[in-house]
Formats: structure tokens, C-alpha cells, sequence
């Protein structure tokens, strides 16, 4: 019983619990995550339209881009990102007199580098999407006048959407978990937030049974708000 009361304690609002931090860190975890998917997809974006169009030079640039960034690992990827253009941007401002002792931010460290992360593989699933539309509906579309980008994005992009939704949910949930990286750069997410508590507190299993299970719920809110999604979309699409 004394056990149960300590936990709850350790666990709660205020001067004696952690509950705050761990929360606090559950919302950095998201925004890192949120920020960081919405710039994988406007690399992967950008990323698949290149490799599905008719330059040599652009589908070259996207598929060097996508296998670097699947070769090499996460982690070290934010190490440079962090450390690399802290480093790059220093010196750039110290030559103009400005900010020498500039350091990038942990927030936008993190959401630069695993946006970078998600463009990569975020490329080859609307790029998969993309080619899995119909050649006929594109050659229709210009049958009747419209232009590249009016194809793409009144014809192509609408039916696409369905096709790449699973694959996308699955990268939410694969950033969502890699957030928790971003602790080895000193930024106080979740990961970090409970690690803090557990030293402080020595109730490992605890707070790592806590951090489990906010990642857990986040994950299975997140699991069911794609469904949801997923569904929708495939019913307007069945629809068209």
C-alpha cells in the first residue's frame, strides 16, 4: 500500500511528483513529431514528383536523396544536423560580427533533421502513389486542356491521397517513436524528461513503465484517428 501511495505520489501534479515534466515532455515529443512529419512531407512531396518526371537530373537528385537518407542511420543524421550547422552558421554569423556564440535551437534541430529523415522515405511512398494512378486519367486530363499542374493537382493529387494514407500512418507512428532520439542532443522530450525523474528518484521501472505507456497511448490515439482517415478517403475515393 505504502508502495501504490509512493507511486501515485511520484506520479502526480506539483512540488512532489512528475507528472508535469512527463507531460511537458509528451507535448515537446509531439511537436517535434507533428513539425517534423509536415517537413517530411513536403520533401517527400517534392522529393516524388522528381522522380516520376521526365528529367534525367532531377530523378537522379530524389534518388540519391532517398538512399542516402535510408543508408544512414537516424541518430547520426541529427548529430550532424545539430552539431554541423551549429558549427556552419557560427562561423558564418561570426564573420559578419553577428551572434558568434550562436547555437541552434534543440526544437529545430530535431524537427529539421527528422523531417529530413521522413522526406526520404515519405518520397517513395507518393511516389508509389503516384505511379499507382492511372497513366489514362493524366492523358485525359490533357485531352481537355489542362496543364501539368492542373493534372496533378485536380486529378492525380485526389487520388493519391487514398493510396499513400496507409503508408504515411505507418511513418507518423515511426517518427512519433524516433522523437525520443532527440534526447541524446540534451532536448528535455519524454524519453529524457523520465530518464531525469527515474535518476532523481531511483524508481527506474516506474517511470520507464510511464514513458512506455504515454508513447503506447499516443500511438493507439493516433492508430485510431488514421483509421478513421483511411476510411473516409476511401470511400470518396470509391466514390469518384
Amino acid at each position: 500500500m505504502d508502495s501504490t501511495v509512493s507511486w501515485l505520489t511520484l506520479l502526480s501534479f506539483g512540488d512532489q511528483g512528475w507528472g508535469d515534466e512527463l507531460v511537458r515532455g509528451a507535448c515537446l515529443s509531439l511537436g517535434i513529431s507533428i513539425s517534423a512529419y509536415l517537413i517530411g512531407l513536403c520533401i517527400g512531396l517534392v522529393g516524388a514528383i522528381a522522380k516520376v518526371s521526365n528529367s534525367p537530373i532531377a530523378r537522379g537528385a530524389a534518388a540519391g536523396y532517398t538512399t542516402i537518407i535510408r543508408s544512414i542511420p537516424d541518430i547520426l543524421i541529427i548529430f550532424l544536423v545539430y552539431y554541423s550547422a551549429t558549427d556552419a552558421l557560427r562561423s558564418l554569423l561570426g564573420m559578419t560580427g553577428l551572434l558568434a556564440d550562436f547555437q541552434l535551437n534543440g526544437f529545430v534541430a530535431a524537427a529539421i533533421s527528422l523531417g529530413i529523415v521522413q522526406g526520404g522515405y515519405s518520397t517513395e511512398v507518393l511516389r508509389g502513389a503516384i505511379v499507382a494512378v492511372s497513366a489514362g486519367q493524366s492523358e485525359a486530363a490533357f485531352a481537355v486542356g489542362l496543364t501539368r499542374r492542373q493534372t496533378f493537382l485536380l486529378v492525380v493529387m485526389p487520388q493519391m491521397v487514398p493510396l499513400a494514407l496507409p503508408g504515411l500512418g505507418n511513418l507518423w507512428l515511426v517518427v512519433l517513436k524516433e522523437s525520443s532520439l532527440v534526447s541524446l542532443i540534451g532536448f528535455t522530450e519524454l524519453v529524457l524528461a523520465g530518464k531525469m525523474a527515474a535518476g532523481a528518484t531511483r524508481h527506474y521501472f516506474l517511470f520507464y513503465s510511464a514513458i512506455a505507456f504515454m508513447f503506447l497511448l499516443m500511438s493507439a490515439v493516433s492508430t485510431a484517428l488514421l483509421h478513421v482517415c483511411e476510411v473516409r478517403s476511401y470511400h470518396v475515393w470509391r466514390q469518384k
